[in-house]
């Protein structure tokens, strides 16, 4: 089969739950892509017409955003430092891939009134498909429920194995926090 030289350095495409409840975050909005690496959901939602600050603490990842109009990245350590975005709030938070439960009560917090929570990651039952096999790194079954329970209205929610990219266990999440203003 041919290989195709333009495509050689294509990013991935969003994932398929984010791009599902993408249109929940409010038009126009600033969106937070945490722990973003090289940005594709960052790309993303600047095509939609958000402002998208990406952290992560690879600043190399970061580097391919240099230049993506409506995109601002953030270089920082969110596992060894102070949260670093303060009181700043989002019309929506994605999170896929990524999983470090001392941040979940400042995800939460950074969503603004109306603000909408889209999170994805691996969860218990992956270790059978490979990494991440640590349990620290695995939800476990309706952890992503109890944490936002009382705090953000559920949406969708999702505790299932999946095919594609690759197979895995994952859970997958959206939730709104009701709308108190900025």
């Amino acid at each position: 089969m041919p290989t195709h030289p333009e495509n050689a350095h294509a990013q991935p495409a969003a994932s398929a739950w984010v791009r599902n409840w993408a249109g929940r975050i409010p038009s126009g909005s600033e969106v937070l892509d945490l722990a973003s690496g090289s940005g594709r959901h960052s790309r993303y939602f600047a095509e939609l017409g958000h402002r998208v600050l990406a952290v992560d603490r690879d600043a190399g990842a970061l580097a391919v955003l240099a230049g993506t109009a409506g995109v601002e990245t953030l270089v920082a350590d969110l596992e060894n430092a102070a949260w670093p975005l303060g009181p700043r709030r989002f019309g929506g938070v994605v999170v896929t891939n990524y999983l470090h439960r001392p941040l979940f009560a400042h995800i939460i917090a950074a969503l603004a009134g109306n603000g909408v929570l889209i999170y994805e990651t691996f969860a218990a039952g992956n270790e059978r498909f490979g990494k991440p096999s640590n349990p620290d790194f695995l939800l476990r079954p309706g952890e992503l429920l109890d944490v936002v329970s009382g705090k953000l209205r559920v949406i969708a929610y999702e505790d299932l194995q999946v095919g594609e990219p690759r197979p895995a266990m994952v859970q997958r999440l959206c939730a709104v926090r009701a709308g108190e203003g900025p």
